[in-house]
């Protein structure tokens, strides 16, 4: 019997999910929960196989909650589920060492047999998303071009960003000037929300 651990803090979808893993006569749901915050907690509690995990939980998000079980538990498998099939997404999943990672509008039968899976030790990947992956470019700012971007997407403006990294005013302008131009952005937001969805932030 494979014991499993569920976080997902839709209601009605983690219902449903727990009610689909119950059909399965070789899959025990041991607990359900919402938030991720609840997620290293329960998994010391009922020591799972394989922990199921939302990406984007409340509170702690997915990924940092599977870090942490990988951390402390290790013999706890970790699959992601997601709405959003991003390939910096998955690369930061698997750099957290995460047993699987499928999107949440995958068939239900891949849901199980990620499940089994998991459990024998194996890594499941969503096929496509791994293509996404790959086929991804690699980000084109320098360092110090990611960190001006990063201040910037936190709400600094540009007299903050340049108190913070010891530089002239009109140094930053010209750096979110050669930001925006590299990554084809109309403006600040535009080049902030490039990199966010491309990993890159």
């Amino acid at each position: 019997m494979i014991t499993a651990m569920l976080a997902e803090d839709m209601h009605m979808l983690r219902g449903a999910l727990v009610a689909l893993l119950k059909t399965e006569p070789d899959i025990d749901v041991v607990a359900e929960i919402v938030s991720g915050d609840e997620v290293l907690p329960t998994a010391h509690e009922h020591r799972p196989n394989v922990a199921v995990l939302d990406i984007d939980l409340p509170g702690k998000d997915g990924l940092t909650a599977a870090a942490e079980i990988h951390e402390q538990l290790p013999e706890i498998r970790t699959l992601m589920l997601t709405g959003l099939g991003r390939a910096a997404t998955l690369r930061r999943a698997l750099s957290t060492k995460v047993g699987g990672f499928i999107l949440k509008d995958a068939p239900p039968t891949e849901l199980t047999d990620a499940i089994r899976s998991v459990a024998a030790g194996n890594r499941v990947v969503d096929s496509q998303l791994a293509l996404a992956a790959f086929d991804t470019v690699e980000c084109p700012l320098t360092t110090r071009e990611t960190e001006v971007l990063r201040l910037a997407a936190d709400g600094a403006d540009v007299v903050e960003i340049a108190s913070t990294l010891f530089l002239t005013a009109g140094t930053v302008r010209n750096y979110l000037t050669t930001i925006a131009s590299k990554l084809n952005a109309r403006n600040r937001l535009d080049a902030v929300r490039i990199a966010r969805e491309s990993g890159w932030l």
